[in-house]
């Protein structure tokens, strides 16, 4: 059973729709209980970090998430679903779930925001979650901050805008992807069956 978390503001039923077009079954996952009978889990983020933040830990989710994350359940964070993986957020500086050492930044004011479209992620290294995903293949991206962890050996996926930033994170069975799987055709698709299938 695959679960998704649904804090209330999150993009989950474009990502609902996508791990059942692919036949895993799905559970919605709103509050502390509904943990229960979970294989895996999917966090699909969209919106504020400190917002979010403050969200999951009224309802109770975030003790929940990182419970599930040391007890090994394989657990997958998209957008800010991945940002939120990290320490701190300088979004309105949040306290995150400090799952991976490191922190959240804003692009430079050089680079126009948000990184909107289809990018190339460069695989630095072999990991489940690209099986049968050529290295540059392209996803689509929808986000104004990036993520920046201490150990540059988490970071797995690399995409060049205006600089190279972390778009895939990976440490033993957390993965966390900027872009929006959900919305990468194949390629995206092919994301979401490594993990909920194969890892």
């Amino acid at each position: 059973m695959i679960g998704i978390i649904d804090y209330g503001a999150g993009n989950l039923h474009s990502v609902e729709k996508a791990v059942i077009k692919l036949d895993f079954p799905t559970k919605i996952i709103a509050e502390p209980r509904d943990f229960t009978g979970i294989d895996k889990i999917i966090f699909p983020g969209v919106g504020n970090a400190r917002k979010t933040m403050e969200m999951i830990r009224f309802h109770g989710l975030d003790d929940k998430i990182t419970e599930a994350i040391k007890a090994g359940i394989p657990f997958l964070g998209i957008c800010l679903g991945m940002q939120l993986l990290m320490e701190y957020s300088k979004e309105n500086d949040a306290d995150c779930l400090s799952i991976f050492e490191g922190a959240v930044y804003p692009f430079q004011k050089s680079i126009k925001v948000p990184h909107m479209g289809w990018n190339e992620v460069h695989q630095k290294r072999q990991h489940p979650i690209f099986r049968n995903i050529p290295n540059k293949s392209d996803f689509y991206f929808v986000h104004s901050f990036y993520v920046k962890p201490n150990d540059e050996s988490d970071a797995i996926g690399i995409t060049d805008y205006g600089q190279d930033f972390c778009s895939v994170i990976a440490k033993d069975n957390v993965i966390g992807v900027q872009f929006h799987p959900e919305k990468s055709a194949e390629a995206g698709l092919t994301i979401l069956e490594n993990f909920c299938g194969n890892f």
